[in-house]
């Protein structure tokens, strides 16, 4: 598990994948399915659609470079990994732009047919497969990055062997795909992103705020309830047949006060991980947190670890008996805390993903250097966070 660093990282632009990590992960098919259409295309035309001899080197280096940026956003794109970080997405664009490249040079030459610059589309596509998973920033320079490359690339090939179509011209229609591809793909980045924003500020002030303060209530109103049907009612209702009242009577109503008074202190002391915990999965499962470090949690990270936890004990081959969370100070003598969750699950491995891949996608979004360890019957999370 990576350090927690003590002080808060500076702000930085949001990815759709960070607000909406379900939907990212539901979107990945067709990252998938563009960057393989893009690998196939690219070896079909090398083949099969040159009509310039050029380097059969080159453009098997043109589809290679293809292949690794294809590779780096499946790998990169996976939920288990998120988010998706800038060094990935460097790699892919620098990948492409270097395919765009060694097609040109492949086919140097009087090239006369549009059909096969296929590294024009290629990299306009290569922006729209990682439009989930970077600010609209990124997809912005990365764009115009390759855009450039395009029209330089196209624009020397033009002007080294003219054809009908002026240099300035050949550059553009290289470039134009992915310019305006780019823009779609920033465009929806940079909409997505306000709009999510705005909804989670409203959620954020009210729903969970209320949720937690009314579940809270509940659950102590159950414990009060509970204290006077079982305790309290049935003494008075002994004191009401007899004549006096004996030492032991005095003794036992000393014992109902202190039971009383220790269930308000505890009460007072219980974090809302615990009243979340006690609501879901009752008195067996375990919350081990000392100092209530929890409560540090803001109001995302609170929503998705409350969400995890309500989904975790509902789950029928959950055992809530077998629950144990611990909160710790890290070791590094930061701010930072460290939490590791632990249940038993009368499950398989295969089972225990099938069941629990969403919710750790949502919490590896939220929580970069979560661990997951997945063994038969056992599931393990172990996270960080600073404090707020």
């Amino acid at each position: 598990m990576r350090a927690v660093r003590g002080r808060r990282a500076p702000e930085v632009r949001r990815t759709a994948q960070q607000y909406d990590p379900l939907g990212a992960m539901g979107s990945r098919p067709l990252a998938v399915v563009l960057g393989a259409a893009g690998i196939v295309w690219a070896l079909l035309v090398s083949v099969f659609d040159r009509d310039v001899e050029g380097s059969a080197t080159l453009s098997a280096l043109t589809v290679l470079l293809v292949a690794a940026s294809a590779a780096v956003v499946f790998v990169a794109s996976s939920p288990f990994r998120a988010p998706f970080p800038r060094w990935a997405y460097i790699a892919h664009v620098g990948l492409l732009g270097l395919a765009s490249m060694t097609s040109v040079a492949a086919q140097w030459g009087p090239d006369r047919s549009a059909l096969n610059d296929f590294m024009s589309l290629i990299t306009a596509t290569g922006i729209v497969m990682v439009a989930p998973y970077r600010p609209w920033t990124d997809l912005a320079v990365g764009g115009v990055v390759l855009a450039v490359v395009n029209a330089v690339t196209w624009g020397i090939g033009a002007a080294v062997f003219p054809h009908e179509v002026p240099v300035a011209v050949a550059a553009f229609l290289a470039a134009a795909p992915t310019l305006v591809l780019t823009a779609a793909s920033a465009v929806f980045a940079r909409t997505f992103a306000g709009l999510a924003e705005r909804v989670q500020i409203r959620a954020g002030s009210y729903s969970v705020a209320r949720a937690e303060r009314d579940g809270i209530a509940a659950s102590v109103q159950q414990d009060r309830s509970t204290i006077l049907s079982r305790d309290v009612a049935p003494f008075f209702a002994e004191l009401r047949t007899r004549d006096g009242i004996t030492d032991a009577d005095r003794e036992r109503a000393r014992e109902i006060a202190d039971g009383i008074r220790r269930s308000m202190v505890a009460d007072a002391d219980r974090t809302w991980f615990e009243y979340a915990v006690r609501v879901e999965g009752g008195a067996a499962a375990v919350v081990d947190d000392p100092d209530g470090l929890i409560a540090t949690l803001d109001t995302d990270q609170r929503t998705v670890v409350r969400t995890f936890v309500r989904a975790a004990f509902r789950a029928v081959t959950v055992d809530p008996a077998g629950f144990r969370a611990t909160v710790r100070r890290a070791d590094d003598g930061s701010a930072g805390v460290v939490v590791a969750l632990d249940l038993v699950v009368a499950d398989s491995d295969i089972g225990i993903h099938r069941t629990f891949d969403p919710y750790l996608a949502v919490l590896r979004v939220t929580f970069p250097d979560l661990d997951v360890s997945v063994r038969p019957s056992a599931l393990a999370l172990r996270f960080s966070y600073d404090q707020h």
